[in-house]
């Protein structure tokens, strides 16, 4: 189907911050005690909201989370990908792509907290694409895997979720866009994801963005 409103993901589908930022909160976490390797890190934290993880981060450093750790932690955060963001190969052209598919309906739905977007999609170029169109899941009730950040882009646009087309990378994502009744294809660019995005609930899986506007063509 033609699909009235296409919902991308931010981070590791537009921007290429993931590493970036888990570098940071594994150093972070490990100077309070929770040592783990970069890729334990991805894989416990990737796709949610450093916040939502408290219970763990506190059981397992034996401090309190607290607001001016996170305040640090953002900080430091920023200050990495000031220095060493990229944009995802590919992406530019996918987001053109459904601009046009859709007739301007898309919008950058993040578990991330707004400022964090913002900033991102400024930085690769993005950010004129979605303007007026970002949605964080800090601002929602309940962040990712919840649907609620899907389910507010989708209500903007005025487009049923049933109709709208969520762009993800993880699994965490990719439930949240099953929730909120959308269709969802994942960015796979690693093999070995493939079948947990699978086991997930994304319908088409794609191993680089370049390939998304192909893919919407064979829609239309």
């Amino acid at each position: 189907m033609k699909f009235e409103a296409i919902l991308f993901d931010c981070d590791g589908v537009l921007v290429d911050s993931e590493p970036i930022v888990n570098t940071v909160l594994r150093d972070m976490l490990e100077e309070r005690g929770w040592a783990m390797s970069a890729e334990a890190c991805m894989r416990h934290f990737v796709g949610r909201a450093v916040r939502d993880e408290r219970v763990a981060i506190e059981a397992n450093t034996g401090q309190p989370l607290t607001e001016d750790w996170m305040q640090l932690f953002y900080a430091r955060r920023n200050r990495a990908l000031e220095a060493d963001l990229q944009v995802i190969d590919g992406a530019h052209a996918a987001v053109a792509a459904a601009h046009t598919h859709t007739r301007q309906r898309i919008a950058c739905a993040s578990g991330a907290d707004r400022f964090k977007v913002e900033m991102q999609l400024t930085m690769v170029g993005l950010m004129d694409f979605f303007d007026g169109r970002v949605f964080s899941g800090h601002e929602m009730p309940r962040s990712k895997p919840a649907p609620d950040v899907y389910l507010a882009a989708a209500h903007h646009l005025n487009a049923p979720a049933p109709q709208c087309l969520v762009i993800e990378d993880s699994v965490v994502g990719v439930t949240a866009g099953v929730a909120a009744g959308a269709t969802v294809w994942a960015y796979c660019p690693r093999p070995d994801a493939a079948v947990a995005l699978r086991q997930a609930g994304a319908h088409q899986l794609f191993g680089h963005m370049a390939e998304l506007p192909a893919l919407l063509a064979a829609t239309a």
